[in-house]
Protein backbone atom coordinates (compact mmCIF):
# COMPACT_ATOMS: atom_id res chain seq x y z
CA UNK A 1 0.00 0.00 0.00
CA UNK A 2 0.87 3.14 -0.78
CA UNK A 3 2.82 5.54 2.21
CA UNK A 4 0.07 8.65 1.63
CA UNK A 5 -2.89 6.10 1.56
CA UNK A 6 -1.78 4.11 4.30
CA UNK A 7 -1.78 7.65 6.60
CA UNK A 8 -5.17 8.54 5.53
CA UNK A 9 -6.23 5.26 6.17
CA UNK A 10 -5.52 4.80 9.32
CA UNK A 11 -6.16 8.39 10.55
CA UNK A 12 -3.08 9.03 11.67
CA UNK A 13 -3.64 11.95 8.92
CA UNK A 14 -7.12 13.03 8.19
CA UNK A 15 -6.36 13.59 4.22
CA UNK A 16 -4.44 12.12 1.58
CA UNK A 17 -3.51 15.28 0.07
CA UNK A 18 -2.16 16.40 3.59
CA UNK A 19 0.15 12.73 3.69
CA UNK A 20 1.17 13.08 0.60
CA UNK A 21 2.31 16.66 0.96
CA UNK A 22 3.90 15.67 4.25
CA UNK A 23 5.84 13.23 3.00
CA UNK A 24 6.93 14.50 0.00
CA UNK A 25 8.62 17.76 2.31
CA UNK A 26 10.49 14.59 3.75
CA UNK A 27 8.74 14.67 7.16
CA UNK A 28 8.40 10.46 6.87
CA UNK A 29 10.65 8.26 7.20
CA UNK A 30 10.17 4.38 6.74
CA UNK A 31 12.66 1.56 8.59
CA UNK A 32 14.78 5.44 9.26
CA UNK A 33 15.22 6.09 5.32
CA UNK A 34 13.17 9.10 3.89
CA UNK A 35 10.20 8.10 1.74
CA UNK A 36 8.17 9.72 -0.66
CA UNK A 37 4.38 9.67 -1.01
CA UNK A 38 3.76 6.58 -3.40
CA UNK A 39 6.40 4.11 -1.24
CA UNK A 40 5.12 0.97 -0.26
CA UNK A 41 4.58 0.21 3.34
CA UNK A 42 4.52 -3.59 5.06
CA UNK A 43 3.38 -4.53 7.84
CA UNK A 44 6.36 -4.66 10.64
CA UNK A 45 7.39 -1.39 8.87
CA UNK A 46 8.33 1.58 11.40
CA UNK A 47 7.24 4.92 10.67
CA UNK A 48 8.59 8.08 11.73
CA UNK A 49 6.35 11.26 11.29
CA UNK A 50 7.39 15.33 12.19
CA UNK A 51 4.60 17.33 12.37
CA UNK A 52 5.63 20.77 13.80
CA UNK A 53 7.06 20.25 17.37
CA UNK A 54 5.79 16.63 17.27
CA UNK A 55 7.54 13.23 17.00
CA UNK A 56 5.37 10.37 16.34
CA UNK A 57 6.90 6.52 15.89
CA UNK A 58 4.58 4.14 14.79
CA UNK A 59 4.74 0.66 13.93
CA UNK A 60 2.46 -1.14 11.17
CA UNK A 61 0.43 -4.54 12.31
CA UNK A 62 -2.27 -4.47 9.68
CA UNK A 63 -2.62 -3.09 6.58
CA UNK A 64 -6.46 -2.48 5.46
CA UNK A 65 -8.07 -0.83 2.01
CA UNK A 66 -10.48 0.81 4.23
CA UNK A 67 -11.67 0.74 8.12
CA UNK A 68 -13.86 2.18 9.91
CA UNK A 69 -12.91 4.93 12.57
CA UNK A 70 -12.66 2.68 15.52
CA UNK A 71 -10.67 -0.10 13.54
CA UNK A 72 -8.84 2.14 12.37
CA UNK A 73 -6.35 2.26 15.44
CA UNK A 74 -5.34 -1.10 15.23
CA UNK A 75 -3.61 -0.55 12.10
CA UNK A 76 -1.19 0.62 13.72
CA UNK A 77 0.96 0.49 17.39
CA UNK A 78 2.38 3.97 18.74
CA UNK A 79 6.12 3.12 19.51
CA UNK A 80 6.97 6.70 20.79
CA UNK A 81 5.20 10.44 20.74
CA UNK A 82 7.58 12.75 21.81
CA UNK A 83 7.33 16.71 21.53
CA UNK A 84 10.75 18.88 20.31
CA UNK A 85 10.74 21.94 22.67
CA UNK A 86 13.31 24.77 21.69
CA UNK A 87 13.55 27.10 23.95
Amino acid sequence: MRLDKFLKVSRIIKRRSVAKEVADKGRVLINDKQAKSGANVKVGDELTLQFGNKTLVVRIDKILDTTKKDEAQEMYTVLSETANIEE
